[in-house]
């Protein structure tokens, strides 16, 4: 990838002037992923679901057995939006989540000829980017894809009725929660996170001492990590009532998920 290139791809992730992204490319050794880091860092990008995005269009699919004991979501991506809503790729697609359900996530590989068959078809570029699946045992797979295809979610939830299970799954959709419990936060991602803020307070006009920007980022922290984990949200529906008690009211509880947005960045 060409250094220009990299350049618009970062402006087009973080939404920076170009003359920051070539400056936070230089820094970073031309590294995005480096370089969205530290434009976060400098303030000039803050920890938007747009930072995380890369440059690509296409659908996502799921999947699910006739008893919701199994679920398969997907993503295939493709050059342009267009493209994305042609009938032959999503038929595609389609195909791609059913060979998924029935036979795992390796089995993407099983659709390269009929991959290279498309690109000739649409003519463009297609690929096999992901693919997911959850077995319910003891609980039941719910899928929720919004109605553009680009964002959804694969749920398993238990003793949940269906109107419960939906709900948790348009939920998880549009609120983005990384985990269920604060308990399975990745200690790295918090560490992460405890990085990009005390730098950027360290580095702002108006610095604080020390213990002041201690307390400002264990603030900050414990924010991030209550929006970052499912249970701790306040539900889509009435924000004011958190996901706990929505479901504790249900009697339900959510035992996984797995989110995918067309395009975002994966670790």
């Amino acid at each position: 990838m060409s250094d220009l290139v990299k350049i618009k791809e970062l402006r087009e992730r973080t939404g920076t002037g170009l003359s920051d992204c070539k400056k936070a490319l230089i820094e970073s050794d031309w590294d995005i992923e480096a370089a969205i880091d530290y434009l976060r860092k400098q303030s000039s990008v803050k920890a938007t679901k747009k930072a995380d995005r890369n440059a690509a269009e296409g659908r996502l699919m799921a999947s699910i057995n006739d008893d919701a004991s199994v679920g398969a979501i997907v993503e295939v991506n493709v050059e342009t939006d267009f493209a994305a809503r042609n009938e032959r790729f999503v038929e595609f697609i389609k195909s791609v989540a059913d060979g998924v359900l029935e036979n795992g996530p390796d089995s993407l590989n099983d659709f390269e000829q009929a991959r290279q068959e498309l690109v000739q078809t649409l003519g463009e570029n297609v690929s096999l980017r992901r693919a997911a699946t959850l077995s319910g045992a003891p609980g039941t797979i719910v899928s929720y894809i919004h109605t553009n295809g680009t964002v959804g979610t694969l749920l398993e939830i238990k003793e949940g009725s269906d109107s419960i299970n939906l709900d948790m799954a348009m939920h998880i959709t549009a609120m983005s929660p990384l985990v269920v419990s604060a308990d399975q936060l990745p200690a790295s991602v918090v560490d992460k996170e405890r990085e990009i803020l005390l730098e950027r307070a360290r580095s702002a006009e108006d610095r604080k001492p020390d213990n002041i920007i201690e307390r400002m980022v264990g603030g900050q922290l414990k924010k991030f990590e209550s929006e970052s984990c499912l249970l701790s949200q306040g539900f889509v529906r009435d924000p004011k009532v958190s996901v706990s008690k929505v479901l504790k009211d249900a009697k339900a509880e959510v035992l996984k998920f797995v989110r995918y947005q067309v395009g975002e960045a994966t670790s």
